[in-house]
């Protein structure tokens, strides 16, 4: 069974900088593309970066430029990290892998605000 764990999240001024981390269990991490998406309040939720089994990257615009994301297979860990950060960055942020399982992690909430 695949399990997604999400860490890292918290309050944080606008400006700052959050690192989250998401470890990874049930699959062979070194096989998929990881990715991550976030869910605002009152929104659905939607991708933001995915990082690929070379280590390519692709970003969503609102986050490119301030977001990086990476991953470490030897820990089945993807991170992502998080700068410059805005209000608008205030959501839950999960992982998951490419293809997407449908089940998901609980999530990590970043929220921001001064």
């Amino acid at each position: 069974q695949i399990q997604f764990v999400e860490s890292g999240g918290g309050l944080v001024e606008p400006g700052g900088s959050l690192r989250l981390s998401c470890t990874v269990t049930g699959i062979d991490f070194d096989s998929y593309s990881m990715r991550w998406s976030r869910q605002a309040p009152g929104n659905q939720r939607e991708w933001i970066a995915t990082v690929a089994r070379n280590g390519a990257t692709v970003y969503e615009s609102s986050v490119k430029g301030r977001f990086t994301i990476s991953r470490d297979n030897a820990k089945n860990t993807v991170y992502l990290q998080m700068d410059s950060l805005k209000p608008e960055d205030t959501a839950v942020y999960y992982c998951n892998k490419f293809p997407e399982e449908q089940s998901w992690g609980q999530g990590t909430r970043v929220t921001v605000s001064s």
